[in-house]
């Protein structure tokens, strides 16, 4: 059976939830946890019940079970792509054209790390760290941080009374902790507490 990184990342978050409360994560709490909508969480649901890996009742809340053992369950690693390095560009003196053929691999990008997610970026608080909208990051789970850590942090959503997703810089400061926005036109978060999720380790952008 072949999962998505994304279709495993879910799996995986309902397989440890399972085992540490005793039963399963609703909806709510997958996409409060991951920092995307409901509605994305259902399509991955959705996707792991069609591919044998979950099983979940119509109309009940914590109804997700497991169906495949997390072996079976694993991804597949795809074969290494490697792009040919033709040589130099430049991108700011003219430089002489030089050919030197080397090999780069894609896999090179990111580490082997099983448990990374991505999420996709919306907004413009990160642009001076050249996280773009649109981005992909690449997200390693976690639950604390070193000051300047780049992290996705859950905050209290004010309009609505619920936690949102951020992406922001992490500094501990005395009584507070500082979400800063790598955005000169934007003002930090300060707030006495804050849940992490993960620690951006990546940024992909698959058009310029």
């Amino acid at each position: 059976m072949f999962l998505t990184e994304k279709q495993q990342a879910v799996l995986s978050f309902i397989r440890d939830f399972i085992e540490d409360k005793g039963y399963s994560p609703t909806l709510e709490e997958m996409s409060q946890y991951f920092g995307v909508s409901k509605v994305t969480i259902y399509e991955h649901v959705k996707a792991l019940q069609e591919k044998g890996a979950v099983k979940k009742q119509a109309n009940r809340k914590r109804s997700i079970e497991l169906v495949a053992p997390a072996a079976e369950a694993a991804p597949q690693q795809p074969p290494t792509r490697l792009l040919p390095i033709m040589g130099r560009v430049a991108a700011g003196d003219f430089i002489e054209a030089v050919q030197d053929t080397e090999e780069f691999s894609l896999d090179d990008m990111t580490p082997r790390i099983d448990d990374c997610y991505m999420l996709r970026v919306q907004g413009n608080s990160m642009i001076d760290d050249h996280i773009c909208p649109g981005d992909l990051v690449i997200v390693q789970p976690a639950d604390t941080a070193q000051n300047n850590d780049i992290v996705v942090a859950m905050v209290d959503d004010d309009l609505t009374g619920n936690k949102k997703a951020t992406i922001k810089r992490f500094f501990h400061e005395g009584d507070h902790i500082r979400l800063q926005p790598s955005n000169s036109e934007l003002l930090p978060i300060l707030v006495s507490d804050v849940e992490i999720q993960g620690r951006v380790i990546g940024v992909v952008r698959a058009t310029i």
